[in-house]
């Protein structure tokens, strides 16, 4: 497999960077398409053949066309060389998607859209924030920060000594919940996690978090 493996959508997606951490982390040199579904005219002609709910990302490697996150990511992890990005055994492979579900599940919504969107992006845009949707967000955001913290203990990253599929899924979406102030409070509140953040924050591939 020579081809460039070719990433599809917005750098300011919480997924697509996620993608782009795990190509970056592997060391695979990959050409990214701009992609926005939220253009006024919606996705562009022919990106629902890639991915028929036009979300973002989309993905090809060598003819091989995948949507989903969590799938990119793993094909990044298995089709190419580089540090392994997940846990050997079964019991770590599973704890990696439990942690990856919790994100997608009850993490995404309430500290990205809820909390980042209200209170960094909108107001950004010289639109007023919903006060009590960041309100209503907050406990589960809190919830979401201590199970993670819980998975951490005192190990390094997430599954234990060395980053994994796991850190880089949450990476994108402690990155936009700590730019709202009460997110870096929460996250201030939660040491470990802190810590955490800032060690993923020092590695070369976090260059693609960028500023949201």
């Amino acid at each position: 497999m020579s081809a460039k493996p070719v990433l599809y959508g917005a750098r300011y997606s919480v997924y697509v960077r996620a993608a782009l951490l795990a190509l970056q982390e592997k060391g695979v040199a990959f050409d990214l398409v701009e992609v926005d579904i939220f253009a006024p005219e919606g996705p562009p002609p022919g990106y629902l053949e890639r991915h028929p709910f036009g979300r973002i990302p989309a993905f090809e490697h060598d003819g091989f066309a995948l949507y989903e996150t969590a799938a990119i990511t793993r094909y990044v992890d298995e089709a190419f060389s580089g540090p392994a990005l997940q846990p050997a055994d079964a019991c770590g492979r599973a704890r990696m998607t439990q942690i990856i579900g919790i994100l997608d599940s009850y993490a995404y919504r309430p500290m990205v859209w809820d909390v980042y969107v209200e209170r960094v992006s909108k107001p950004r845009e010289d639109r007023p924030s919903d006060e009590a949707r960041i309100a209503a967000a907050l406990p589960r955001a809190r919830l979401c920060l201590d199970v993670l913290e819980g998975f951490l203990g005192d190990r390094p990253w997430l599954l234990g000594g060395a980053p994994s599929l796991a850190d880089l899924h949450a990476a994108p979406i402690l990155d936009y919940f700590r730019m709202a102030p009460e997110g870096r409070e929460l996250l201030a509140r939660h040491g470990r996690l802190a810590a955490w953040w800032d060690r993923i924050a020092a590695r070369p591939s976090a260059a693609v978090l960028g500023r949201g």
